[in-house]
């Protein structure tokens, strides 16, 4: 679901009009390098909140009777200070394709919606981006279940040694399908995600823009006739769309996360497909401690990760000179 951010932020982007051609030609590898580079170090920045939520998502029995901020002080005592970037090696693995799949996807969607089909304006932005986010999840999704697999792991108990052993067990444990585990939740849950996060920083930033253009708003860059959201501003309405976004999805998030996890759950059998899992959570752990177990943490996430990931963009686009 964090992903959404980075496509918002590049979609944002101005595009490039080099009359170079051999600038031209290598746009796309630069805007993937850009986007990826920027949502490394954004994952990068927040895989210890990231690791705490798969422990808590899951319930991990060496944490289950923890809550966020205890679980984030446990870990280091118990496994070390890696012990917090569990897993982060996978997901760097996973964000490079995951970026150029998205920024390609993005750009060809919307051009078929333009062109094809005659949507413009939001819709235009909202369809194209939900679908360019579910292309990059269907290519990308096995190395968010190795991912999953081995945050989950705690020192002294590991059932994994890396991502190749992972791919390795999974596929003879549970065949192929085991990489997919949680894909249909994790769809279901794009939609209203993009959807919500597009339509809320949209709808927060026309209302800024028009209700306080001074105090909120400068020139763009590009064209100082076109007013946009100055940075703090920008960020801001990204953290609260992002926010308000994640509580209605959080459930399938939830859901996601435990089938992902599969075999490695001692209660796997009851977690077969997603209403039978999101059933189980809810009849087992409820609400609270069940289906949004770990949400504040996604609140906490939303800001560094979005900050990272606007200034590392910002400052890759001068290097690589995508302005």
């Amino acid at each position: 679901a964090e992903e959404i951010t980075l496509e918002t932020v590049v979609s944002a982007a101005p595009t490039m009009t080099s009359t170079t051609p051999a600038k031209g030609d290598y746009h796309w590898l630069r805007s993937f390098v850009a986007g990826g580079v920027a949502g490394c170090c954004a994952k990068t920045t927040i895989a210890p909140l990231d690791r705490v939520k798969i422990l808590l998502q899951g319930q991990s029995p060496h944490y289950k009777h923890l809550g966020v901020f205890s679980t984030l002080l446990n870990v280091p005592k118990k496994e070390g200070i890696l012990g917090l970037y569990k897993g982060n090696g996978a997901m760097m693995v996973r964000i490079f394709p995951y970026g150029a799949i998205q920024f390609m996807a993005f750009d060809k969607y919307k051009k078929l919606l333009n062109t094809r089909v005659g949507i413009t304006g939001h819709v235009h932005r909202l369809m194209a981006g939900s679908m360019a986010g579910l292309t990059a999840v269907m290519f990308t999704y096995p190395l968010d279940v190795v991912r999953a697999r081995l945050a989950f792991q705690v020192t002294g108990h590991h059932r994994y040694s890396g991502i190749v052993n992972v791919f390795q067990s999974v596929y003879r444990t549970e065949g192929a399908s085991g990489f997919y585990r949680g894909l249909t939740p994790t769809l279901i849950g794009m939609a209203p995600y993009a959807g919500l996060s597009f339509f809320t920083f949209g709808t927060l930033k026309s209302l800024g823009l028009k209700h306080f253009p001074e105090k909120l708003g400068r020139p763009s860059s590009d064209n100082p006739d076109v007013l946009v959201l100055k940075s703090h501003i920008n960020l801001l309405c990204g953290g609260v769309a992002g926010a308000f976004a994640q509580t209605v999805s959080y459930p399938l998030d939830v859901t996601r996360r435990r089938m992902q996890l599969g075999t490695a759950l001692p209660d796997s059998d009851k977690c077969g497909s997603p209403m039978k899992t999101m059933k189980y959570v809810y009849e087992t752990y409820g609400i609270r401690r069940g289906l949004y177990r770990g949400l504040s943490l996604n609140y906490i996430r939303c800001i560094p990760s979005q900050a990272m990931a606007f200034t590392t963009y910002e400052f890759m686009k001068q290097l690589l000179h995508l302005n």
